[in-house]
């Protein structure tokens, strides 16, 4: 018990320390919000990758996405982390994001087993933050997605490059996983890559940061 209070600590001092770096780039290189936020999403989410290894009771990893919840809701209303903050656009996603981080390793810890939160985490941290990025810095020819007649507001661009970045992931994670690459292996990359796109599409002011790694779960739950 005592190294798991320890680990929380230590993860808890680092990813304070993080959040610092990120602001002090933002103010001294002058970067916009979404580029320091992106990687502030990045970096924060791939570094939970070793959870499932680190702690062994979902309670340390509730007591940390709880601390970030008040963290990034309280400074919401300050001077600090504008970092996080500072964006033209109403978003939830950075409440949501420990909340879908420790949702997401609940599972897994009571399914016992450990690829049900890597995946959907690598997913999370890696494809979102690409398809953010390309998708609100490249304008040329990259219209927003009409469904049905309605508007969306994501883009062509950015959900084609959730959708490979996340195929790739997927099989590369399976085939380490499974120790094997079939067509079983490829089609379950294939529907996770197209659920978690699917249901970033839909998804509506940061809430794609709880809406993509429940669906890959989900995928995996049902497939795997």
């Amino acid at each position: 018990m005592g190294n798991q209070i320890g680990l929380t600590v230590i993860f808890l001092i680092a990813i304070s320390l993080l959040l610092v770096f990120n602001e002090m780039v933002y103010r001294r290189l002058g970067l916009k919000g979404e580029i320091t936020r992106k990687f502030a999403h990045f970096t924060a989410t791939l570094s939970t990758i070793t959870f499932p290894y680190l702690f062994n009771d979902h309670w340390y990893v509730l007591f940390m996405a709880f601390a970030f919840f008040v963290l990034l809701f309280v400074s919401r209303h300050r001077t600090y982390l504008k970092s996080i903050h500072d964006i033209q656009r109403i978003s939830i996603g950075s409440y949501l994001l420990p909340v879908s981080i420790y949702l997401t390793f609940l599972v897994a810890y009571k399914l016992d087993n450990k690829f049900l939160f890597i995946l959907p985490i690598l997913v999370l941290a890696i494809c979102d933050p690409v398809a953010g990025i390309l998708g609100i810095n490249l304008q040329q020819y990259n219209n927003k997605i009409n469904l049905f007649g309605r508007e969306l507001q994501k883009t062509w661009l950015g959900s084609a490059s959730f959708f490979i970045s996340c195929f790739v992931i997927s099989l590369i994670a399976l085939y380490f996983n499974q120790e094997q690459i079939n067509m079983r292996i490829f089609f379950i990359a294939v529907t996770v890559a197209f659920v978690s796109t699917f249901a970033e599409m839909l998804s509506w002011k940061g809430s794609d940061n709880l809406f993509i790694p429940l669906s890959v779960l989900l995928v995996l739950v049902i497939l795997l």
